[in-house]
């Protein structure tokens, strides 16, 4: 899948993979087997800040390393049925500019990681069609961090912080479908469920000026106990594979993400009552386009590449830098060798450019604004994997 910067994902049904992917997938697999996958991202983001309210660096490079993995298995219950599970990262990335960036009113560190377990099970109804259905268990965690500015209202004060820090387990289920037309050519189709996730208690707030303190006590949000509503969005994809002959074979996905439900976050501040808004951030779904090919140069040995492209869920004007995505393109190469009849190996290398990802944020008195765009702002991914047929 990385290797083909996820071209034919729903389609291609080649390995253990296919139980997340589409677990309609997994009656193609002639007998029961396991992948294992180690994976390491290194985010590479620097923004060039041509004007702030407050002053401030740039921050820096605010990725790093990130280290995932994937396990995914899939048992062969007899000739048209199959069960599976799949286990590994599922959705979101962090960053961090430090304490003293020209953005720190805005977010200091922004870090949303998702965990998920995905159990499903594939049937071949003819030698056509397959259908397959899943559903899924979600661990997230949010840890974000954002400095309060006191200068305005209590000059002399340090910055205070404002910090969001929860978990939560989220639900959701998958549907898919394959169409062989003929040998060598197949389609697939999958959907995936938003997933609703709820901060509970999520805010804390330290080090805030007399003056600010009395104003939040005034309003009735001091001492509220603060919860995030936020959904994982929704996905459609149509993916292709045709064997053009023994050694060639092309693979092409096109695709829908309903990042504009995730874009519209649910607040609610509880205390004696309980007062709920919705804060829009303006997002947009966004659409997803993938090509790519795959050429066993020899018996053993097979080579992928493949190119994708993802449509900016954000604008200028409302992009902000806990979550600083443009349209993203992929390219992505890897290989894999079978090392006997029971066992392959792989490894894969992938680069996502994340594009200019440009700010124009107004912000409010104590936020002041934020323009600027990102000189560097990519993410590599490396990957080795173990397959194992038994």
């Amino acid at each position: 899948d990385l290797g083909t910067a996820g071209a034919g994902r729903a389609a291609l049904a080649t390995d253990a993979s296919t139980a997340g992917a589409n677990p309609a997938g997994m009656t193609r697999l002639d007998r029961s087997q396991m992948l294992s996958a180690v994976q390491g991202l290194y985010v590479n983001a620097k923004f060039d800040t041509q004007s702030s309210g407050f002053g401030g660096g740039d921050g820096g490079n605010a990725g790093g390393f990130v280290p995932s993995g994937s396990l995914h298995y899939v048992h062969r219950v007899e000739d048209d049925f199959r069960l599976g599970i799949s286990a590994g990262s599922y959705f979101g990335l962090g960053v961090d500019y430090g304490d003293d960036w020209a953005g720190r009113y805005y977010t200091t560190k922004a870090e949303l990681l998702v965990f998920g377990i995905n159990p499903g099970a594939g049937y071949r109804i003819n030698n056509w069609l397959s259908v397959g259905a899943g559903f899924s268990v979600l661990y997230a965690t949010l840890d974000q961090k954002a400095a309060v500015n006191n200068q305005v209202t209590d000059p002399g004060f340090a910055d205070g912080e404002l910090k969001l820090d929860s978990d939560d387990v989220g639900y959701g289920f998958n549907l898919g479908l394959t169409l062989t037309p003929r040998d060598g050519t197949r389609f697939g189709l999958t959907y995936r469920s938003e997933v609703d996730l709820e901060f509970k208690d999520a805010a804390s707030l330290k080090n805030i000026g007399p003056v600010l303190q009395g104003l939040l006590n005034a309003s009735g949000v001091a001492g509220s106990k603060v919860d995030i509503d936020m959904t994982i969005p929704q996905a459609v994809m149509l993916s292709g594979y045709h064997q053009l002959n023994p050694r060639w074979a092309i693979m092409g996905n096109i695709g829908w993400q309903q990042w504009s439900e995730f874009g519209k976050q649910d607040l609610t501040l509880r205390s004696t009552t309980a007062t709920t808004f919705t804060k829009d951030l303006d997002y947009d779904d966004t659409w997803h386009f993938a090509l790519g090919t795959q050429y066993r140069f020899a018996d053993s040995w097979l080579w992928s590449v493949g190119v994708a492209y993802d449509t900016s869920p954000t604008d200028e004007d409302t992009r902000t830098p806990d979550l600083p995505l443009d349209r993203q393109i992929r390219i992505g190469t890897g290989i894999q060798y079978d090392w006997n009849q029971n066992v392959t190996v792989g490894a894969a290398y992938e680069y996502l450019d994340a594009g200019d990802a440009e700010i124009d944020q107004e912000g409010g008195p104590l936020q002041g604004p934020l323009k600027g765009d990102y000189d560097t702002n990519a993410i590599h991914f490396f990957a080795v994997n173990l397959i194992w047929k038994f």
